[in-house]
């Protein structure tokens, strides 16, 4: 019986460490595919979150396509396009994404990819992948 113990207490502190490591890969900053913004992946409570951290354009670029006019005047540096992402058990999903160049929000997953990261938007049965690379 004891052994027994010992060896669940010893599977759960894998799965405990597995799961870190995962966080870990995804936390940090990384630049979006088209390589015109940085994001900086976050943790906040048991959820992930990444706001925009650099844009090519400037520090001053407006978030003009958003579908709120009050906030179309904002400046992107700072704003959050990922969030309330929750950590599955090979991605962290059922967070949203939104798109600062169409001003539209999307379900969302991510998950490291080596030293990539995969970044999901779905819409309805549809979705679309995109492959960010971290910020050396």
């Amino acid at each position: 019986m004891r052994t027994m113990k010992k060896v669940m207490m010893m599977m759960a502190l894998m799965l405990m460490a597995a799961s870190g490591y995962a966080q870990e890969k995804i936390l940090g900053k990384w630049f979006t595919e088209s390589g015109d913004a940085q994001v900086e992946i976050y943790k906040s409570g048991d959820k992930l979150n990444g706001k925009i951290i650099w844009l090519e354009k400037g520090p001053d670029t407006k978030d003009k396509h958003n579908p709120d006019e009050k906030l179309q005047s904002r400046k992107l540096l700072g704003v959050n396009i990922l969030s309330g992402l929750s950590q599955g058990k090979k991605k962290w999903e059922g967070g949203k994404i939104y798109n600062p160049k169409n001003g539209k929000t999307y379900k969302c997953a991510i998950w490291p990819d080596g030293d990539e990261l995969k970044v999901r938007g779905y819409l309805g049965p549809f979705y679309e992948t995109q492959t960010w690379k971290r910020k050396k």
